[in-house]
């Protein structure tokens, strides 16, 4: 059994930002995490007083400087592994909310320490290393537009 299978998992909320060009045409945002600089999505820790819905639509302005319409219900979720240093990680599960993108600001609270970039589905999945999140990032492409 690997090592994170055995341990509770925390949980965690994550915003997928979307755009649905004229043309049907989707794309998603993923941005750069502050310490490796690996692609990911827009996520963070539950919020006291706030649904998760509204916690994750949070963390994609904060992270990534875009607001919109999030979903209420999750589209899915994934697991990772949270370092917090060298030789100790804190084992996660993410629910993953789509967030209908409206506006994209210029600045943002994290626009120093990240870098953000509308991507296909498909690219964006090859850039993630979640398994699970790759596959949610996938199934964005068989979704109809609303």
């Amino acid at each position: 059994m690997a090592k994170s299978e055995s341990k509770k998992r925390e949980k965690q909320v994550a915003a997928l930002p979307v755009h649905v060009s004229e043309e049907g045409e989707v794309t998603v945002l993923v941005i750069t995490s502050r310490d490796t600089g690996r692609w990911i999505i827009p996520k963070g820790w539950r919020m006291s007083g706030k649904k998760d819905c509204e916690a994750a639509a949070r963390e994609a302005y904060e992270e990534a400087g875009v607001t919109g319409t999030i979903d209420k219900t999750p589209i899915g979720t994934y697991d990772y592994d949270k370092w917090i240093s060298e030789k100790k990680s804190i084992p996660c599960r993410v629910c993953v909310y789509v967030l209908h993108v409206e506006k994209k600001h210029k600045n943002w609270p994290e626009n120093d320490e990240r870098r953000r970039r509308w991507l296909s589905p498909e690219k964006a999945a090859k850039r993630v290393l979640e398994p699970e999140l790759k596959g949610l990032l996938l199934g964005l492409g068989n979704r109809k537009a609303a």
